[in-house]
């Protein structure tokens, strides 16, 4: 079974037992998380895509642990003009494992 959930402004296939990474969420490593914008639930034939969000259906997850994700360098430079900026920047992300998708 799967399902498709929607956080942090974006929409990801889960499946049970599956490692996910996610935008930062307030919760403790260890802790339960519950998704209640599942947007689809189902397997094969049995598939009930919402409209937004399916009614009833939850996903709970399991937090792992809060990480950073790799470096990446924002470089701004006008040509001609001496001018140039060197940023980076590393997104806070939560690693999830899904344990249980009601729906």
């Amino acid at each position: 079974m799967f399902a498709v959930i929607k956080t942090g402004g974006k929409q990801y296939r889960v499946a049970e037992n599956q490692v996910l990474r996610v935008e930062k969420l307030l919760a403790e490593a260890g802790e339960t998380v519950t998704f209640d914008q599942v947007l689809m639930v189902g397997e094969g034939e049995g598939v009930k895509v919402g409209s937004p969000t399916v009614k009833g259906a939850k996903v709970t997850a399991e937090v792992l642990e809060q990480i950073k994700d790799k470096k990446v360098i924002i470089f701004k430079k006008r040509r001609r003009h001496n001018s140039r900026r060197k940023n980076g920047h590393r997104q806070q992300l939560t690693v999830l494992r899904i344990k249980k998708i009601a729906g």
